[in-house]
This record gives structure tokens, sequence and C-alpha cells, in this order.
């Protein structure tokens, strides 16, 4: 799952949201910088990464783009699924798209000081191109997805997954609406166990 999951999955914690936000740009060596609460949510973070790598449904997205996207298959995939959740957020959650990306917006900035630096630089770019917003649009995924071929260290052609996707845009979906649900669940139960 990608960054509007992350921030969806946190439910209403301030400190389980910044974690989970920023969790991908954080080392294990790391996490004593931050407030234990705000560990939760690194840890949450990575619980909902291997839950979906390793999840049978989401396999079947992955092995639709594997044949021509290799490697990057999963990173497609985490990214066409926040596609899918922008498009249909009502389905997951009561409040509105737009309200809850300003939500979160408003939270990274008052905690700035706590984001590590790799968060700070992006996040203006996130912002400017209203990534959380726009990825429910093709035009959104689709400049995602160039980006991510920008930044990627070897050969790659995300910038062609857009369409990949579309031309097969019903089973993907399934499979976004037959997963989703079950990765709720399970976070649910997992926010349960935190030492509160």
């Amino acid at each position: 799952m990608n960054f509007l999951a992350h921030l969806l999955l946190s439910g209403n914690d301030d400190d389980l949201r910044i974690g989970n936000f920023i969790a991908d740009s954080v080392r294990s060596v790391e996490w004593d910088q931050f407030k234990k609460e705000v560990t939760h949510g690194i840890e949450l973070h990575h619980k909902i990464d291997f839950f979906t790598d390793n999840h049978p449904i989401v396999e079947k997205s992955k092995k639709r783009l594997r044949k021509k996207h290799g490697k990057y298959a999963p990173v497609i995939v985490d990214i066409v699924y926040d596609h899918f959740l922008a498009a249909n957020f009502n389905d997951y959650s009561m409040q509105r798209l737009e309200p809850f990306v300003e939500s979160c917006y408003d939270l990274l900035h008052r905690r700035w000081n706590e984001l590590p630096p790799g968060i700070r630089y992006m996040l203006p770019h996130m912002e400017a191109g209203n990534w959380l917003v726009n990825y429910q649009h093709r035009e959104g995924l689709q400049k995602s997805l160039s980006g991510m071929s920008r930044r990627a260290s070897f050969h790659n052609k995300m910038d062609e997954a857009t369409g990949d996707v579309f031309d097969d845009y019903r089973h993907f979906e399934e499979d976004f609406r037959n997963y989703f649900p079950l990765l709720q669940d399970y976070v649910k139960q997992e926010i349960l166990k935190l030492p509160w």
C-alpha cells in the first residue's frame, strides 16, 4: 500500500499517522529519535507492508504485471491500490477524500520538526501536485508512476504501467475491493494490541 492507505489505516491517532507516514524514510537505528507512540506507527506500517506483500489477492495483481515490469510489479501495485482507494474513498472512510487529505497535510505541518529530512523534502512536492487526491484520476496515477520510473535505479517501464492497468482495469479493481477490507480488519486488530 502507498501513502494514502497508510494514512487512512492509522485511524484517528496523530502519532500512529505520523509514524505510518514516515516509516519508509526511517532506519531502525533511528527509531529511538521518536517518541514511543510514533514508533508504534512505524511498526504498524511494516506490518501492513508484510501483510500486503504476502497476501494471495495482492499476488494476483502483481502476477498480471510481472512479465513486463519484473521486480517493479509490487511497487506499481502499491500505487495502483492507492488509486482505487482514492477513487472509491467514501466506501472505506466516513470522511470525504479532500478534507481527509487536508487534515493529514495540516498534521504533518504541525509536526514538521518530527519529520525526517526525506519527508521534509518530499512533502512540498506532494502538496503542490496534490498526489493523495489526484491518485484517483488516470492522469494523477500516470504522473506518480512516471515519477517513480525516473527515480528508479534500474531500467524500467513503469511509465507504461498506467496503460497496462487500464487495459485490465476491472480485474485490478476487483482485487483491490476484495483485499482492502481484509487489510482494514487486520489493522484494526493490530491497533487493539498496542500498549496504550
